[in-house]
């Protein structure tokens, strides 16, 4: 086949104009561009080697991994590209494409830190004597400095109790009149007098400007019917430097959630947590996935953290 039908027959389909939209400017992986654009491993690499074919991307192995990138030295193929760009940038997955990318190159700067599902998965694999989670949660706990800490959509406050052991003081803030006595019953019984529970919405909880340390919410977003204005609550109740953290499910597409949980939304997109969280004024923004569950649905825990 000659060689520009074949390149003009590989951009005929929108995932590969999303993976060479992708790859202009930078070389990404297999599993980076998993990361970016959801897609399955070998949808991804048929997709690439169908580029390849045609002249428009080119490989390159460094170590294990084989990296991608646009192959320019085809003057055919590099004729082709622009055009091809400039349809990608009309694509809908654009936008959630590009946030996504910003993040897989921030991970892959910062790739000497450990991620915790990395210690997770070592974690188990040896028994020894009174190694725990529970002890390693001791430990933490006791490394914290003293912060005031809202515990946004806190439920009975679980969590609350656990950080009322070390911090300064934490608000636990809920919706439900019941469950707001019900933990504050528990936190006087404990005696943990620094922790004290409000009634309140998450979308704008009951809580002074610039005044806490730390934001927290776990499992608590996807029960918001307005997650942006949340987190421009979170936001203004920070103090300056303050940082959000977010523990919540990804985006899955377990349809009965909502029936069984009273969930609102079936978890979140990365590419939408951090645009939300830009929209609010945070920085500093690292979302990572922390948890895989092994049985179905499989459901996938995303921790985002960002700073005031």
């Amino acid at each position: 086949m000659p060689e520009t039908l074949k390149a003009l027959r590989a951009l005929a389909d929108p995932t590969r104009l999303r993976l060479l939209a992708l790859l202009h400017g930078q070389e990404l992986s297999v599993h980076e561009l998993q990361e970016i654009t959801g897609l399955g491993q070998s949808r991804i690499s048929t997709h690439l080697g169908l580029l390849a074919e045609a002249g428009l991307v080119q490989a390159r192995r460094e170590g294990k991994r084989t990296y991608y990138g646009l192959a320019r030295s085809n003057s055919t193929a590099a004729a082709l590209l622009d055009p091809a760009l400039r349809g990608a940038e009309e694509l809908p997955e654009r936008e959630a494409d590009q946030i996504n990318l910003r993040r897989v190159l921030d991970l892959r700067a910062h790739r000497e830190r450990l991620y915790f599902n990395q210690v997770a998965g070592r974690f188990g694999r040896s028994y020894g004597p009174g190694r725990s989670w529970q002890a390693f949660g001791q430990l933490l706990l006791r490394i914290l400095p003293p912060l005031t800490v809202a515990d946004l959509g806190s439920g009975e406050g679980l969590l609350s109790e656990l950080l009322a052991l070390r911090c300064r003081k934490v608000i636990a803030v809920d919706n439900s009149e019941k469950i707001i006595a019900f933990g504050a019953a528990k936190a006087r019984k404990a005696g943990l007098k620094n922790l004290e529970f409000r009634l309140g919405d998450l979308q704008d909880p009951p809580i002074a400007d610039a005044t806490v340390d730390v934001v927290i919410l776990s499992q608590a977003l996807h029960h918001a019917g307005d997650p942006p204005r949340a987190l421009r609550s979170a936001h203004r109740i920070l103090k300056p430097g303050g940082q959000v953290m977010i523990l919540d499910l990804r985006q899955h597409t377990f349809a009965k959630a909502r029936e069984l949980y009273g969930d609102l939304w079936p978890g979140f997109a990365e590419s939408d947590l951090h645009r939300w969280l830009e929209a609010a004024g945070f920085g500093q923004i690292e979302i990572t996935v922390v948890a895989r569950e092994e049985e179905p649905p499989h459901f996938e825990t995303l921790l985002a953290a960002a700073v005031k």
